[in-house]
């Protein structure tokens, strides 16, 4: 299972691209419109015999040609399109339908039924108030057409069936409405599934982030709160390795040096959270190299866990200059506490660079996910250790891969236990300069 993700943008951008996909169809739609009028007007006249003002057809037709350029021209120069553009351009087509109409026998044109296609097009894509201004149009259109069109001059052959001009004409233009409509709806339905896949990722996050919030607020007020008593702690330890009864055993001596370090630990800790919180107790952040980030990491996390084996294999090559990133260091000693608690006996992690990213692969030889843990990963919460709170450790995992412009990938090994690989840009990693 891949769990990729990104950096992502706002609702108006996802507006804003659904209407320039709308207008991509429309102009694509707008070629194949072009390309069938001119093979009709050239079938109709040189095969069929039918007298047609060539000249006037063509004319408008290669009007119909430059309006369309200037719309391709505007998708590739990723201009902002709005709705009234689309209502614009239905318009010109309906405009242009009309004349070549006019030009071809006025409402006797079988082809007249192709403002259905228009006026349905309207319908799917804007609001009703566009569709039904343009019914009102096309309604106009045939009216006018009706008093002003010029009759062609064909037989009237109609009792022939299929081999009338006129019904072969009707199956053209039936086969070409529907065809056309059932197309063009498919890729805006898409479009539309597209947009409300894109709404609900959003919605997703925006939950996530509060959540996130939340959880760091409390994180927060809970580290000023712990600060406190575990300065007092520390102090009693100090007092207590120098009282000559506890000195006289060496056993009892040696736990509150594990204590003390456990100690040291959970101060480590808070001055992380407090220092993500912005707030600092007096460690900064500098700036470091992969390297020698990941030396620090792994002796830190190795001296504070009971690990049997811990295989760390550094193949990043030529060091690169980073932040001393408290977040980063946070996230990584998460992967290797998950990977502890279902591998006691041994954690890998390997480190090495592909291109611009470094890759980070946690390899564990415990059971690997669980099912319902692996369908519903980087989501809070799914975890199968009973405890209550617990399944965070991965959701933040998640969470600062997609901040950080990354990607989390995870994977149940063929062989035995797990892996995760966490996948990040250097350029986000390093320190940026004022």
């Amino acid at each position: 299972m891949t769990d990729d993700t990104r950096l992502h943008s706002q609702p108006e951008t996802t507006d804003t691209d659904t209407l320039g996909k709308h207008m991509r169809q429309l102009v694509q739609l707008r070629w194949m419109a072009v390309l069938g009028q001119l093979l009709t007007i050239l079938v109709s006249h040189y095969g069929l015999g039918v007298e047609l003002p060539m000249k006037a057809m063509l004319s408008v037709l290669a009007g119909l040609v430059v309006f369309n350029a200037f719309n391709e021209l505007g998708l590739r120069l990723k201009r902002k399109i709005r709705t009234v553009e689309l209502f614009m351009g239905l318009l010109v087509d309906m405009a242009t339908l009309t004349i070549q109409l006019y030009l071809s026998g006025g409402t006797s044109n079988p082809f007249v039924f192709l403002y259905l296609l228009q006026v349905g097009l309207a319908a799917v894509l804007m609001a009703p108030s566009y569709a039904w201004a343009l019914l009102g149009v096309a309604t106009l259109c045939f009216l006018w057409l009706a008093e002003a069109g010029r009759p062609l001059d064909l037989p009237q052959d109609y009792h022939l069936g299929i081999r009338s001009y006129y019904v072969e004409g009707m199956l053209i233009c039936l086969v070409l409405n529907a065809a056309l409509l059932v197309v063009f709806i498919n890729r805006i339905n898409r479009t539309h599934r597209e947009h409300d896949a894109r709404l609900a990722e959003l919605r997703q996050r925006a939950a996530e982030e509060e959540h996130i919030l939340r959880m760091g607020l409390l994180a927060s007020g809970a580290a000023h709160e712990l600060g406190t008593p575990l300065a007092t702690i520390a102090v009693i330890l100090g007092d207590w390795r120098h009282m000559p009864a506890l000195k006289q055993d060496p056993v009892l001596g040696e736990e509150i040096i594990e204590m003390q370090t456990q100690i040291q630990r959970c101060k480590t800790i808070v001055s992380g959270i407090l220092m993500s919180a912005g707030e600092t107790r007096g460690e900064s952040s500098g700036e470091t190299s992969v390297c020698e980030f990941f030396d620090e990491l792994t002796t830190e996390w190795q001296s504070t866990r009971k690990v049997r084996e811990f295989s760390f294999q550094n193949l990043f090559g030529d060091d690169v200059d980073i932040a001393s990133d408290t977040v980063l260091k946070q996230t990584i000693c998460n992967l290797l506490d998950n990977a502890l608690e279902a591998s006691p006996d041994w954690v890998g992690l390997e480190v090495s660079r592909q291109d611009d990213m470094l890759l980070i692969r946690v390899i564990d030889h415990g059971p690997g996910f669980a099912k319902e843990v692996f369908d519903r990963l980087g989501q809070p919460y799914q975890s199968t250790k009973g405890r209550p709170g617990s399944g965070l450790g991965l959701f933040l995992v998640f969470n600062v891969a997609r901040i950080l412009g990354g990607q989390v990938r995870a994977r149940n090994r063929l062989e035995k236990g797990a892996e995760i690989i966490l996948r990040l840009p250097l350029d986000a990693l390093q320190l940026k300069e004022a």
